[in-house]
């Protein structure tokens, strides 16, 4: 399929594209009265997840990027992880799958990320 010496190559490219695909959750816990949410909300901690993948001749490497993904299952996943009831201000961003930018798939990489504020839904106090 290819000469002996450009399947090194190909397969050196492979692998270093297999590497570079990668997914992170960052989180800091804050001080409720540093952040203001809403009422009866108290935030806990920032939580940012963020999923890179690799293109090779328009295959993913290693996998399919999705804002779903993103979303329910790291973000809400981890606020949840760390005691919260709900996200708030979730912030979301994805690089395009479409027009110029499915150029970016013969070799590039694609990135979805989102964040948000992790809370505790607090009961409204009682007179």
């Amino acid at each position: 399929m290819f000469p002996r010496g450009l399947r090194g190559i190909v397969f050196a490219i492979v692998a270093t594209g297999a590497s570079a695909g990668c997914s992170s959750i960052s989180t800091v816990r804050i001080q409720p009265e540093s952040v203001y949410v809403g009422p009866h909300l108290r935030p806990i901690a920032v939580v940012h997840a963020q999923v890179t993948s690799a293109y090779i001749l328009f295959i993913p490497i290693p996998g399919h990027v999705s804002l779903d993904e993103v979303v329910n299952k790291m973000l809400l996943v981890s606020a949840k992880a760390l005691g919260a009831d709900k996200v708030v201000n979730i912030q979301v961003d994805i690089t395009p799958d479409d027009g110029i930018w499915t150029l970016r798939k013969l070799l590039g990489w694609r990135t979805a990320e989102a964040s948000g504020v992790a809370v505790v839904v607090e009961d409204e106090a009682k007179p």
